[in-house]
């Protein structure tokens, strides 16, 4: 009788344990564990490498969303930005979006700079000002070339 009572904990417990991590499977899958209501804003990036839909968007490092979804415009080919941001930040129509990098090779973030407009972005709105991300290995490789053109020309005789 003790060892199907037992067995009868320990199944329940499991189970719950199993219901818990699919739980926050969810939860964490779409992106509701920021908390509260949500609401869409975009942004028009020349370049918007190495960030992903799920990617986090920070004000002043602190999370205030997600990124929902990255496209290519058909018009122009720049990358359009779909961000989800709570509904209590009232970002200013002159705030600026920014693609940075957790440490150096890290992860991609979009951060949120606020301005000082008095007016704010609705939902489904677009923020003009943006800076697009840094291609680090074609920035390594422009330092690397560079310095091996210097150093070829230092070697040859002047004409």
């Amino acid at each position: 009788m003790k060892q199907s009572k037992l067995e009868l904990f320990v199944g329940a417990f499991v189970l719950l344990g199993i219901a818990a991590v699919a739980y926050l499977t969810v939860k964490l899958g779409s992106g509701s564990l920021i908390g509260g209501d949500t609401y869409m804003i975009e942004a028009r990036f020349t370049n918007a490498g190495g960030l992903n839909s799920g990617c986090s968007v920070l004000v002043a490092g602190v999370p205030v969303g997600r990124v929902e979804d990255i496209r290519v415009d058909d018009t122009d080919y720049t990358a359009m930005v779909t961000m989800r941001v709570l509904v209590g930040l009232r970002l200013p129509t002159d705030t600026m979006a920014s693609i940075k990098t957790t440490g150096l090779i890290g992860d991609k973030y979009v951060a949120l700079a606020p301005g000082a407009d008095e007016t704010y972005l609705e939902s489904g709105a677009r923020i003009t000002m943006t800076e697009s991300s840094v291609d680090l290995e074609s920035l390594i490789g422009k330092m690397a070339f560079g310095s091996v053109d210097k150093a070829k020309d230092e070697k040859e005789p002047l004409p």
